[in-house]
């Protein structure tokens, strides 16, 4: 059977500025996007095509933000879409490369923020398993110094955003993917656990790291949405939301701890 003709709509580098700048983005600011391509319709040109809109809706001096995140440098024995035997845990902690920021590539958030990190002039940051990449003017000032035990919190790209006054950007993307909300886990009750990961220079390290779960937060964005200002609308067919980050953090700081408290206690015991 001949493949079916796409569905739409058909969006291009202008649908995107364009779009963009009706929901809201203004020209030098700085933009935190989580997104899903294939939310948009046909794009022509792909991510390629989303990135170049987003860079001309930001002008020159914007900066464009995105999660690069390496979930996959880490150790097996935790791993469960897919677990691997157990017989084979310690042979990949022993070969597993270490984190190298020009290289790893992204896993799990998708084909844009990979576009992104790989662009000319990108900026990536140093944590392991949680790194951002940054387009810009600001983009050094912002993933520079992201500590190797700090995740997503104070001394990650996360709090510099928060200062600099960045926005938020869910372009087709759902509340789970809002890694703002991950930086209010640092500054409430949360658990810790050890994270394992190929150490610099070879080996394996362990550090102590708070726990970060994205459990509920698809309620907590529901529930910010309902009670503080968020720009909506669309670029070609993904429902698109825009909003600071500062005010994504704050909120969630006051809602974790009432609809899903956790106890400061080590998830795992200690190595």
């Amino acid at each position: 059977m001949p493949t079916p003709p796409p569905t739409g709509p058909l969006v291009t580098r202008d649908t995107v500025s364009t779009q963009l700048r009706r929901l809201g983005v203004e020209t030098g600011e700085i933009l935190l996007v989580h997104s899903s391509l294939s939310s948009l319709g046909w794009v022509n040109g792909g991510a390629v095509t989303v990135v170049q809109g987003l860079l001309d809706a930001l002008g020159p001096q914007g900066t464009l933000v995105v999660p690069t995140q390496t979930g996959d440098v880490s150790d097996p024995a935790v791993w469960s879409n897919p677990p691997v035997p157990e017989a084979w845990w310690e042979r990949i902690r022993a070969t597993m490369p270490e984190y190298d920021p020009l290289l790893t590539p992204s896993r799990g958030v998708g084909v844009l923020p990979e576009t992104v990190r790989t662009w000319p002039g990108a900026l990536r940051s140093a944590h392991p398993q949680t790194s951002f990449a940054a387009l810009g003017p600001r983009a050094a000032e912002i993933v520079e110094g992201h500590a190797p035990d700090c995740r997503l919190g104070e001394r990650s790209p996360l709090a510099r955003l928060e200062k600099l006054g960045a926005r938020v950007l869910l372009l087709g993307a759902g509340y789970a993917t809002c890694t703002s909300f991950h930086l209010a886990e640092y500054r409430i009750p949360a658990p810790l656990v050890r994270v394992g990961r190929p150490a610099p220079g070879g080996g394996w390290e362990t550090v102590v790291e708070v726990s970060i779960d994205s459990d509920r937060f698809d309620e907590l964005g529901h529930d910010f949405e309902r009670d503080r200002p968020v720009a909506r609308g669309t670029v070609g067919a993904a429902q698109t939301r825009l909003f600071p980050v500062a005010d994504a953090v704050a909120y969630a700081e006051r809602w974790l701890p009432v609809h899903r408290p956790r106890e400061e206690e080590f998830l795992h015991p200690p190595a």
